[in-house]
Parts: structure tokens; sequence; C-alpha cells
């Protein structure tokens, strides 16, 4: 039953990449409708292909950190508190204002975070047809699906700053070229939105400067001169915005926030093998989801060796797309095609630090997701030279099919095995998520037993606590800060952060200046997670920081319940 229902999910993703092997009545059908409807199709399947998961992944596990802090943070502005300057923030405030503008008129909801999220992942897929359009619908339909699935697995529905960037990034590019085509009937308003939405981009991660700098420079001169300056001034006046967050922050905080912690002092706690070791997953996080049965059908390398090959996939991919936007550019010198590959070939190179600062799973979906949907037509334009007279469908196929037999065959564990796998929970088939609720807030994790014994600390926690005192989550070690569930406090909107380090990182919350321990002992309630403490990657993280915050915990908290991965602490002295 498993391996028929995956191979349908299989054949059915292929069969949407490209008509070529459908029957010669659907494909005379199809070739029978009009330009309108065909995109119309075309703009279908990839929704279909959106929507396939969705039900399984509004009640799917949530990353305990990530999506907790998403949820967290953006409450925690509305109630008045600013990144940086009373919060750990370690991306621009892009997301957060855009999440807490969202909860202030729909309410803090996990579901209404999560849909959010499927409209960043929708953002580039329909991104992504849109630009390669020019390339013909099976290039841009087929790019379009690479990225989605690649994309969707590594957070799910999160809402995380680096799917919303990269979705703006790639709707900048599809309105710029939109912008450079000779019938574009209002070209200065689409070059102004094409640069608001490169500038609201880097609201959301500054890190993607270069990306969305290179992409819009490249973007620059394909436009002809009326066009560049509101091109330029929409990104200028987007960016600029900046300006009132660092204002109401403080400069001090913001640059340390947004610079120096994450570019500097997070670096040797995060970083992994480059490049990744061959025999065995670096990131611990790789290793606890494979403990997951896969259920994949069909022989596959390692987990580790998966991630190994695919760390070499990303600049290969990079330098294909390079190769072949620089020969159509110089084939095509002002092509529509060039217009949409040149600029988005920059724009994936300078991804890739992603993947050199930490290749794992997730990252190396982030820069994947853009440079495989690209080698679609990167790849079809090669074989389109070196076989002229075949027709432009049989190079479509053989594009596609190239990222897909990567996608099948060489690293098929994360992307598509992911991507079926959920569509397969949205049927009830092999769900995986635990609740955790409380006055009609809700969150999901992976396991169970952790599901019960989050739901009793917080059942306790419920009964003891009152509004107003302060709460503090973390792992049982404090002096290895490597990773905390900040989902408790989406849980208890009404006990005050006691920290500022929402967001549990090693070499800062655990370092000897940080000030939890001064926190700990102002602090009222404190949560304590015992399933991080096996933590263990080839970096800073494996060591210890301070030992003063458990000092504080030993001396000032007593322990009011237990359960075999949470403690429940008050201050009593």
């Amino acid at each position: 039953m498993a391996v028929t229902i995956y191979s349908a999910g299989l054949v059915s993703i292929g069969v949407v990449l490209d008509s070529a092997i459908w029957p010669s009545v659907m494909k005379s059908k199809i070739s029978s409708l009009s330009e309108q409807t065909r995109d119309l199709l075309s703009v279908l399947i990839i929704g279909a292909a959106l929507l396939l998961p969705v039900w399984g992944l509004l009640r799917y596990q949530g990353p305990p950190m990530e999506e907790g802090f998403m949820l967290a943070f953006p409450e925690q502005i509305l109630l008045g508190r600013l990144p940086h300057r009373d919060f750990l923030h370690l991306y621009g405030p892009g997301s957060l204002w855009l999440l807490a503008g969202v909860y202030k008129l729909f309410g803090t909801n996990i579901v209404v975070e999560r849909l959010v999220g499927l409209v960043q992942h929708g953002a580039v897929a329909f991104g992504m047809f849109a630009l390669l359009k020019p390339f013909g619908r099976r290039i841009a339909t087929g790019s379009a699906l690479v990225a989605l699935v690649i994309l969707i697995g590594p957070g799910g529905l999160s809402a995380m700053a680096w799917n919303g960037a990269l979705g703006l990034g790639v709707c900048s590019l599809a309105v710029g070229a939109a912008a450079c085509k000779e019938d574009s009937s209002h070209p200065k308003v689409l070059a102004a939105i094409a640069g608001v939405l490169a500038g609201a981009a880097l609201l959301f991660r500054p890190d993607l400067v270069i990306a969305a700098g290179l992409g819009s420079l490249a973007m620059m001169f394909r436009l002809s001169k009326p066009q560049r300056l509101p091109l330029v001034l929409g990104g200028l006046a987007t960016v600029a915005l900046y300006i009132p967050h660092v204002l109401l922050s403080g400069v001090g905080a913001s640059f340390e926030g947004m610079f120096l912690d994450p570019v500097f002092r997070l670096r040797a706690g995060r970083a992994l093998p480059v490049p990744p070791t061959w025999d065995r997953a670096d990131g611990f996080l790789q290793r606890a989801g494979a403990l997951r049965p896969s259920g994949w059908p069909l022989p596959m390398p390692e987990i580790s060796q998966q991630i190994f090959l695919w760390f070499f996939l990303v600049p290969a991919s990079i330098l294909l797309v390079l190769f072949a936007a620089w020969s159509l550019r110089k084939q095509e010198p002002d092509s529509s095609r060039t217009t949409a590959l040149w600029p988005a070939a920059l724009f994936s190179a300078a991804l890739i630090t992603q993947a050199l600062q930490r290749p794992d799973s997730t990252h190396l979906s982030w820069v994947t997701g853009i440079s495989f949907a690209l080698c679609i037509p990167a790849i079809a334009l090669l074989v389109q030279q070196a076989r002229p007279s075949w027709e432009v469908s049989r190079s479509a196929w053989v594009s596609t099919a190239c990222i897909g037999v990567i996608l099948v065959v060489v690293i098929p564990f994360y992307p598509l095995r992911t991507y079926v796998d959920l569509a397969g929970q949205s049927f009830g088939r092999n769900t995986f998520g635990s609740e955790i609720s409380r006055d009609g807030r809700s969150f999901y994790v992976g396991s169970a037993e952790s599901a019960t014994d989050a739901q009793q600390i917080t059942d306790q926690l419920s009964k003891l606590s009152q509004p107003g005192e302060s709460i503090i989550v973390g792992p049982t070690d404090l002096s290895r800060t490597n990773y905390n569930d900040a989902f408790f406090y989406f849980l208890f909107p009404e006990l005050p952060p006691g920290t500022r380090y929402i967001e549990m990182d090693p070499g800062l919350a655990d370092a000897s200046d940080s000030g939890l321990a001064d926190e700990l002992l102002n602090n009222d309630w404190l949560i304590l997670s015992d399933v991080w403490s096996a933590w263990s990657e080839p970096n800073a993280s494996s060591g210890s920081g301070s030992e003063v915050p458990n000092q504080v915990v030993k001396d000032h908290y007593c322990k009011i319940s237990d359960t075999n991965m949470f403690s429940l602490y008050r201050r009593c002295r």
C-alpha cells in the first residue's frame, strides 16, 4: 500500500511537469485551448500542489523554537516590546511587524501564522512561474513546482523570515521583468513595485542584501532609463523603514542584534563542517528527524550521504545556471528570456552563503529551492543549443527529468519524500503532530510523549500562575543554551518573558555577560526542558558556557512539577 501511494504521488507530480507524457488526445485538446486558458491551467496545477499538503501541515509538528518565537515575537511587539531592545532577534523587523499586524486583525493563532507561511510559499512558486514564463509554460510550471517541493519541507508552513524574503525577492524579479516588456502598460509603476518588493525582502532578512542587490542591479540595466529611477527609489524608500526601527529599538541594540550577534557571536555554535561529513549527519535536528521511518519505496543513499551530495549540488547548480544565463545573454542580449534568467541567476548565486555557513537540510533547501528551479530553464537552453532540431517541449522534458532524477534518486529523503508524506497526511495517512493546548491556543510537536509532558506542565502552570508574573523557558542545563521550547511563551501571553532570550542560542544566552543569571534572579516561573540535553554537533555548541544561571536555579528556585521531559520551577527565595 505504501509503495502504491508513494508511486502514485511521484507519478502525479511527474505528470503535471510536462504534457509530453500525456496521451496524444489530451495534448491535442490542450493545444486547442487559448493562451489565457492554458495559463490558468498552469496556475491551477501549481495551486493544487501548494494546497495538497496544507490540511496536514496545519496540524503538523512545528519547530519548537523557531515557530514558537514567530508566534511570540510579534505578540511582544503588540504589547509594546521591541526587537533587539527588549528581546533577542537576529534578523530584520519586516516579518515580525507583518505578523504583528496580522495577529492584531485576526488574533494570535497558529493557524493564522501558518496561513501567512502558506502565502510566503505561494509567493515563491507563483513568482517563479511568472518570472520564467518567457521559457514556456512547461518550464515555468516545472520550476515553480520544484521550488515548492524543496522549500515547503524544512519548516512546513511556519512563517519564517527567510521564506518571506525569498518570496519577495522572486516576485521583485518577476515584476521587474514585466516592466521590461515592450507592451507593458505601466512600466514605471511596475519598476517601482519591483524596487519596493526587493526592499521589503531586505526588511525581512538583511543578509539577503547581496542577492537582492545583484538581482536588482542586473534588472535595472535591463530596464530603460526612465524606469530605473522608480526602481531605485522604490527600493530605497522601503529600506528606509529601517530608520524608525533603529530609532525605536536603539542604534546600538539594533547593530548588535542584526550584525554582531548573527555574524560573529553565533557562528561558532551554529556552523557545521564544510563539506558535510559523509558517514554521519552533522546537524542534531537532522539526526533526530532521520529517526522517523522514511516510508520511501525506492533505494536511496544514507541520510548523511544525501546531505553530502546535496552540498556539492549547490555550487554545481549555481554554476550551471550562471553559465546558461551568460550564454543566453550573449546570444539574445535583449530578449525576455535573458531579462528573466540573468538577474535570477545572480540572485541565486548570492544565496550560496546559506549553504556554506551551515550545510544542513534546511539551509541547503533554502538555496536549492531557487537554484534547482532555475536549472530547468538553464538545462533546456543548453539542450536547445546542442540539439537545435529538437522541439522546445522535448528540451523542457529533458531538463525537468534531470532535476526529477536528483530529487527521486540522489536526495529524496528531505525534499520529495517529505512533500509526498505531507500530502498523505492531508488525507489522514501517517499523521505526525501531537497537540498542546491552552485557552484556545494550540501548538504541535512531533513526539506524543513530549506533548503529554508539556501539556501536564501547561496545566499545572495555568492553575498556579497569576497574570503579570514572569516566565523563562530554557534547557535543563542553562550553560548549554543550544535550543529551547519557545512555544510556551505563546501559550502564556499573560506571563511576560522574564528574559530577552525568548530564542536561546549557543554563545549568546549562555555567555558569561549575557545577563541571564540576573534575569533569573528577578523572574517568577521557570520551565526547563530535557528534550535538548543530548544536543551534539561538531561546533562550539557541544561545550558549556557560564554555570552561573544553573547556580541561581539551584539556590533560588523550587521544583513544583516534574515529568520525563519538562520541569516547572518557581522562584522561592
